[in-house]
């Protein structure tokens, strides 16, 4: 990987992971599953693929996602990832419990874990910053009344076009950046997946807000932060009341980054069956 382009991609693929990567669960009752694939490109041209597979319950989530880089860029930029949170249902909302990521690229291996309780994270194994780092200070008031980026991006709605979607701030924190992505509404859009998933989704303008964990003369947060052309696309998560990223849109120092499904198949599974009852004993 080249030196230029190592410190973007790192950002970059654990960015990705965490944007895409929703919700899950494995209930008891209810149980709705999403598999899904999406491509990155940037300015066209392939760059890598995120998987992502799903399961939302009554009262529990999981999921796990897994991305690398590939494509006639990968010579320059190559690396693969893996995300998985553990969390509750609470309301129709996602409490993250327990977060994990997994980086692997030229400049090593990075592994995180959190764990969160009520929106406060209480417990944060991560590498620590390089050796004379300038990044803004996390502070402690920094870490409470946030979420995972998995879990932010999964918003609960009654109606999945509704503009009210978008008008919200998430509150976010990845182990390493606090961070707030302020949404807003811009239109209703069409897509048309072969063989998945066609219909109307919504689309917010998005406006990033870093807050502590980053480096301060970072030229790609200088970059996107305060933009208003970027853009995540949402799609209704079939028998739940959720919308989930069907496509992304965000400008880097390198060109415009595309994220955009090409698979994207939520399945209502039944519920297991119950357990025959126990034998009377003789």
């Amino acid at each position: 990987m080249t030196a230029n382009f190592a410190p973007i991609y790192r950002t970059m693929l654990g960015a990705l992971i965490c944007l895409v990567a929703g919700i899950g669960g494995s209930p008891a009752h209810g149980q709705t599953r999403l598999r899904a694939h999406y491509t990155i490109s940037m300015t066209g041209v392939s760059i890598g693929q995120i998987t992502w597979t799903t399961a939302i319950g009554d009262e529990r989530y999981t999921t796990s996602a897994n991305g690398k880089a590939s494509g006639v860029l990968s010579v320059l930029v190559n690396g693969e990832g893996s995300v998985d949170i553990r969390g509750l249902v609470v309301d129709g909302h996602l409490s993250p419990q327990i977060f994990t990521s997994t980086i692997v690229d030229d400049e090593g291996k990075s592994e995180l874990r959190m764990v969160f309780d009520d929106g406060a994270v209480k417990e944060l194994i991560a590498p620590p910053p390089p050796p004379g780092s300038d990044r803004v200070v996390v502070k402690e008031a920094d870490i409470h009344n946030v979420s995972d980026p998995l879990s932010a991006m999964l918003i609960t709605a009654d109606d999945p076009l509704a503009s009210a979607n978008c008008k919200r701030v998430l509150a976010i924190f990845d182990g390493q950046r606090r961070y707030d992505l302020a949404l807003s509404f811009k239109r209703v859009e069409k897509v048309a997946i072969e063989h998945s998933y066609s219909g109307l989704v919504l689309v917010c303008g998005v406006v990033l807000h870093p807050i502590a964990g980053y480096r301060a003369d970072s030229k790609l947060v200088k970059y996107v932060a305060g933009r208003r052309d970027m853009e995540l696309w949402f799609a209704p998560i079939a028998g739940t009341p959720l919308i989930a990223p069907i496509r992304v849109l965000m400008p880097t120092l390198i060109g415009t980054l595309e994220i955009a499904a090409d698979q994207f198949d939520a399945v209502a599974l039944p519920p297991p069956p119950e357990a025959p009852p126990a034998a009377a004993p003789r």
